[in-house]
Parts: structure tokens; C-alpha cells; sequence
């Protein structure tokens, strides 16, 4: 879910990547940076090549992409966006029979009609980690990151950043004002929470769209808060700075997941396209995501192999507070929450 660079590297370089091409039978939709070797092994050792990729930054950038008539063979949302793939009629079931490791993904991450129906399985989770506040730990005391209300204290005005996503600062927005999931959210609750988005508002130093960006604005001071991802405070810590990530504060962290949806009419081979699968769950592929990306596999019986310390270094050990899934969401819902938080950041 992210764009790995050194932390001071021009942020403007993420988007200049162009699509990586290599097996021309197979076209993945995906996240950038995500072509990395650890989960390619066992494609590269049958198929001969990497497969083609072409890079997105964001969920929305991707279905607007696969909408407008992109052809790919398999692409790779996050868990809220699955629904709309679906409503589009973009996307068929995957034959689990070819996918060996299916039967060791977390039940927690297929627990929805959106995934799973009488029709088949529609998407295939294969990764996942959290969102919670990053701070300078040494001019943010602990104690004010106990509360995700750090976010609207006045004394960091100017020096906190949030998430240009509108699952992450939904997320963030719900927790704040004392809901834990937004399925059934009402008015009311979905009003308190754009009322503590617009209170927050006036706090935040930049929206940051990848953690390259949020990495860069932490390790030069500018930003002293930030709603973030756990892979870039890991590479904050890793080169030096004074970075903490605060995944238990009173009102609860964020986790998402995210996987592969196997487009209609794909112009690749099909074939490879669970050759791919079944090389991203393989059990040696859950070290080799960690190291490369910083996330966490869905195969559970994968993870059990990871040392304890190797989770911790990366912020995917298991946590004990008040998650707040990012699960899948209506159409109608997922719109409202972007048309909010567009107005929010435009000042209205």
C-alpha cells in the first residue's frame, strides 16, 4: 500500500515511476513499489520474468483506471473498495481450487458477502497492517499521544499531517468521536465526525498521499503528528529519527487489509494469474513482504513463521487495543464520505 523511497528522495520521483513491464501475459493493476522480489519467487522460477505492472497511488486512482477501460489482468484494492469493483461488474470469482494456501488466510478477512457469496470468492486478501499516530518523540510528550485528540490540540497547529485517503481519515474521524466501525453509522455520528474533521482542519500542515511524503515531513520537523501508516515510521526508525508510533491510544488504531480482484476479460493468461497468488501466499513470501514493504501476509500459517522481534521492528505484531477495521462499505456511503472530506479540505 505504499511507495518505498529513502526518506529524503524528492516525494515527486513516487509518481514519475513509469509501468514496469516484463511477462506481457500478465498485467497487474497495483499499488507502487509493490514489484518486489520477496513474494516473486515462485512467479519468476515458473514464468521466466516478472509480470508487467502498471502503478497506482491511491484506491480511487485505481478504479477510476479500471473503469475508464484500463485492461489488467488482476488488480489490488484495499478491503472498502471491493464493493465498487463488484457494482461495476468488473471483476468474476477466483477458482480457490488453484489457490493451495487459500485455506490458511485469516477467516476474519473473508467475513463479508462482498467477499465471499453462493457466486464465489471475489477477492483473495493477501496483506495487511495498521494506521495510528506517528510523533516526534522528543518534542511530543507520550501522554499527549494517548488520545487521538493530539490531532486537535492547539498547540500543534501547523505541525500535524493526516492522510489524503478517505478510508484512513474516516477511520480516524469515527474513533475520535467514539465509533468503532461505520457499518450502520448514523447521521448523527456521521455529522460529529465531519464536525471533528473540520475542527482538525485548521491543525494540518499537509494531507500526505504516500509515506514517502509523510516520512520526509517528519524527518525534517515540519510536521511533529501524523495520522500514518506503520511502514513509514519503520523507516524513520530505521535511519535514526526520533519517531514513535502510538498504536493503543484511549480511543482505538485503524487496520486494513487489502488483496487481488481478478478482472473480467483480462488480456493476459489466466494461468498466471494464480501463478502470481499462489507465489505472494507462499509461506516464504510472508518474510520477504515484511522486508520489502513492511506489511504483514494473510496467511497465517505463513506469519506463525516470523519471528516475534521481526514483527515488533515493523509494527505488525498483534495489538490488544480497539481496532477499527476498514472493512468493506455501500457505494453510496464510500461517495458521502469522499464528498465530505473534498468540501472538508477545500475549507467548507
Amino acid at each position: 500500500m505504499s511507495i518505498r523511497f529513502p526518506l529524503l528522495t524528492s516525494v515527486a520521483l513516487a509518481f514519475a515511476l513509469p509501468a514496469h513491464a516484463a511477462d506481457p501475459e500478465l498485467t497487474i493493476l497495483d499499488w507502487a513499489g509493490w514489484d518486489i522480489a520477496g513474494v516473486l519467487g515462485g512467479y519468476v522460477a515458473k514464468n521466466g520474468d516478472t509480470p508487467t505492472y502498471s502503478f497506482f497511488a491511491d484506491d480511487d486512482e485505481a478504479f477510476q483506471k479500471a473503469s475508464s477501460g484500463f485492461r489488467a489482468d488482476i488488480g489490488h484494492p484495499c478491503a472498502a473498495s471491493v464493493n465498487r469493483y463488484r457494482e461495476a461488474d468488473l471483476i468474476e470469482p477466483w477458482d480457490t481450487t488453484k489457490i493451495p494456501e487459500f485455506a490458511n488466510i485469516a477467516p476474519r478477512m473473508l467475513n463479508s458477502p462482498i467477499f465471499k457469496d453462493d457466486a464465489g470468492v471475489w477477492f483473495i486478501p493477501t496483506d495487511y497492517a495498521y494506521t495510528a499516530t506517528a510523533y516526534n518523540t522528543k518534542e511530543v510528550p507520550a501522554a499527549d499521544v494517548a488520545t487521538v485528540q493530539v490531532f486537535a490540540d492547539p498547540k500543534y497547529a501547523g505541525r500535524i499531517s493526516l492522510p489524503d485517503s478517505t478510508d484512513d481519515v474516516w477511520s480516524l474521524a469515527f474513533l475520535a468521536t467514539g465509533v468503532t466501525s461505520w457499518e450502520n453509522v448514523t447521521d448523527d455520528q456521521f455529522k460529529a465526525a465531519a464536525d471533528w474533521l473540520r475542527s482538525v482542519h485548521p491543525n494540518v500542515r499537509a494531507y500526505w498521499s504516500d509515506p514517502a511524503e509523510m516520512s520526509q515531513l517528519m524527518a525534517t520537523g515540519e510536521v511533529l503528528v501524523a495520522w500514518s501508516w506503520n511502514d513509514g515510521v519503520a523507516l524513520l526508525q530505521d535511519e535514526g529519527f526520533p519517531v514513535g508510533f502510538e498504536r493503543a491510544p484511549t480511543e482505538g488504531a485503524a487496520t486494513w487489509f487489502c488483496g487481488y480482484v481478478n478482472f473480467k476479460d483480462g488480456p493476459g493468461k489466466e494461468d498466471k494469474a494464480y501463478d502470481f497468488i499462489n507465489s505472494l501466499l507462499a509461506p516464504e513470501s510472508a518474510q520477504g513482504l515484511l522486508d520489502g514493504l513492511g506489511y504483514a501476509l494473510s496467511n497465517d500459517a505463513a506469519m506463525a513463521t516470523v519471528p516475534e522481534d521481526a514483527l515488533k521492528a515493523r509494527f505488525v505484531d498483534p495489538v490488544t487495543t480497539t481496532l477499527f477495521a476498514q472493512t468493506p462499505v455501500s457505494q453510496d456511503f464510500r461517495n458521502k464520505m469522499i464528498e465530505e472530506f473534498e468540501a472538508i479540505k477545500a475549507g467548507f
